[in-house]
């Protein structure tokens, strides 16, 4: 990975509470970066580790879209405690174990296939941990080809998204960067070899 690509995981985050676009924006980088790594984990023949780095894009991306639609998801919620919980906690900190939680509140706010794309990333962080296993008792998968495949429709589908309704956004802020267009050609071009989006 390029110097510039692999500081920019390495760098500070903005603070939501203070800087929420710049904090999706960075969040969005990350998403895509791990995206791009996961990939390289899978070429290479490590798919528990590539597993885990989807796992983690997905997770950005989350961070990411609850940030971008903070008022849309704020505004679902009972309460000034869970809006507060919201801010200082789900954006920051994207808990894993509230990541259908939070997938459902991306749903309502727009992102309708949000919990079921959710699922596959939970059950790939559960393959990350336990690897194939031909009994179904602690992983999804019973091969590795079934977790590479899975990986492969949940990496497609953050791309997708990030094309198709978070690039242009950050663009009107301001916020889409040359690092982000090349970490997002640099995903496609691993997803669809030859094909340019």
């Amino acid at each position: 990975m390029p110097g510039s690509l692999a500081e920019a995981l390495d760098q500070p985050l903005p603070k939501p509470g203070r800087d929420l676009l710049g904090y999706a924006s960075v969040r969005v980088l990350e998403a895509l970066l791990e995206a791009v790594l996961a990939l390289e984990f899978l070429e290479r023949g490590y798919t528990r580790n590539a597993a885990g780095k989807a796992f983690q894009a997905w997770r950005a991306l989350t961070g990411a879209l609850l940030a971008l639609e903070s008022d849309r998801v704020a505004g679902r919620l009972g309460g000034e405690e869970q809006r507060r919980w919201l801010l200082e906690k789900a954006v920051p900190r994207v808990p894993s174990s509230r990541l259908k939680f939070l997938a459902r509140l991306l749903k309502e706010a727009g992102y309708l296939d949000f919990p079921a794309y959710t699922a596959v990333a939970l059950d790939l962080h559960d393959y990350q941990y336990h690897g194939p296993d031909p009994d179904l008792e602690y992983s999804k998968y019973r091969g590795r080809g079934e977790a590479a495949y899975e990986m492969l429709v949940l990496l497609t589908e953050l791309a997708e998204i990030v094309k198709e309704q978070v690039r242009s956004r950050l663009e009107r802020e301001g916020k889409w960067t040359q690092s982000h267009e090349k970490a997002l050609q640099r995903l496609w071009g691993k997803l669809a070899p030859g094909r340019q989006r």
